[in-house]
């Protein structure tokens, strides 16, 4: 990882988004803000990024994207997310639908739809959690049947970020009955339009008022067959691949990161006691660790591998350390969360806060993930 991030293209690299990044800050085209890769939602940004080429950069040309490597992604990414800008728009259709369809998508589909995800101009949902089933995907009911020459889909979907957004939405189902003796056979992935007749979209607000998160509901939608995603029944396999992009990158550790910054800031400037000190380092040493931890994960991406077990580690680690830049920035600094508060560090705690119940169910709750570190080690030992 030392020899990558000292090559003269990655600093470039990393200096030109630094200085596109703070360009748009002085230009007012953005305000930092915690958790932006959920909240921040900006199509013109979006297509800004698109035009430099920091979208879809990992796509083959002939389908608009830049072929670079993952490492260079996440260069971009960092710097990105670290700022606080608002990515939210084609955040998901970039992080997991575009490399998806790349490996499993037809032919047809790479065209239809990557070109427009590297534009910054066509956004995907994620369709996995469903109300009833918990974060046991295994135990999804929605559905879709073959009706010859299209599917026809019954069920829901919860935790749809942007959903109310987003142009389709990728859905896991099944589309074969329940094998009791092997509940993760028969499931499906299909791409669905949005505004297809029988989808209503119901908000999940969160304790902000923010509208982020939906329940997505399907009642007898007409799906075309060419809207199959890789091989019908192969379902759970794709979606533990399109969970690996998910769980592993920096968005799991930075989400909190204009927190972290300010508050080392006034430490800095305040000169607090040891023990704060203390804290405030644990703190830096675990965002040091989880950086390495999350490249390796980009550098097996790199060579064509699924890494669940090492994602579902980054995933659960960022989680814990997201919660404990919240702790450490109220125990450490004499700060009052609010989101009228004049001062940065005391909005950026309250967003932090208020955020905070849905780091523990995006990509996973923390049993699951768990569960899936303890399968991963055993069967590696």
């Amino acid at each position: 990882m030392a020899e990558f991030n000292t090559q003269s293209d990655i600093r470039e690299l990393r200096s030109a988004v630094r200085e596109f990044i703070k360009e748009e800050k002085l230009n007012g085209t953005f305000t930092v803000r915690c958790d932006a890769s959920i909240s921040g939602f900006s199509p013109e940004f979006s297509k800004k990024l698109a035009k430099k080429g920091w979208i879809g950069m990992t796509i083959p040309k002939k389908y608009g994207g830049q072929e670079k490597s993952n490492l260079e992604r996440y260069v971009v990414l960092e710097e990105i997310l670290s700022k606080g800008a608002p990515v939210s728009a084609h955040w998901v259709a970039d992080r997991q639908t575009a490399p998806l369809l790349l490996k499993f998508g037809t032919e047809e589909q790479k065209i239809k739809y990557l070109p427009s995800i590297c534009k910054g101009e066509l956004y995907f949902a994620i369709g996995l959690s469903e109300p009833n089933s918990g974060s046991d995907l295994a135990s999804i009911s929605t559905k879709a049947e073959d009706k010859g020459d299209y599917w026809l889909l019954n069920g829901s979907k919860i935790w749809t970020t942007g959903a109310h957004h987003a142009h389709f939405i990728l859905v896991l189902c099944r589309t074969s009955p329940k094998n009791e003796k092997n509940k993760y056979e028969g499931m499906s992935q299909i791409i669905v339009d949005l505004k297809s007749p029988g989808v209503t979209i119901r908000p999940v607000h969160l304790m902000t008022g923010e509208h982020e998160f939906n329940e997505v509901f399907f009642e007898d939608v007409k799906v075309p067959k060419e809207n199959l995603v890789g091989v019908a029944g192969n379902g759970w396999q794709q979606g533990l691949t399109e969970l690996a992009f998910e769980r592993s990158g920096p968005e799991r550790f930075l989400s909190t990161y204009p927190l972290l910054e300010e508050l080392i800031e006034i430490v800095k400037s305040e000169g607090n006691v040891q023990s704060d000190l203390q804290d405030l380092g644990s703190c830096i040493a675990s965002l040091v660790t989880l950086r390495k931890m999350s490249l390796e994960v980009a550098s097996l991406l790199e060579q064509k591998k699924t890494p669940n077990t090492e994602a579902a580690m980054v995933k659960d680690l960022g989680t814990q350390l997201e919660n404990r830049i919240i702790h450490t920035a109220r125990n450490t600094a004499s700060i009052y969360p609010s989101l009228d508060s004049d001062k940065r560090i005391e909005v950026y705690a309250a967003q932090s806060i208020l955020h905070s119940p849905g780091f523990t169910l995006r990509g996973g709750t923390t049993e699951i993930l768990r569960t899936i570190i303890s399968k991963g080690v055993m069967n590696n030992g």
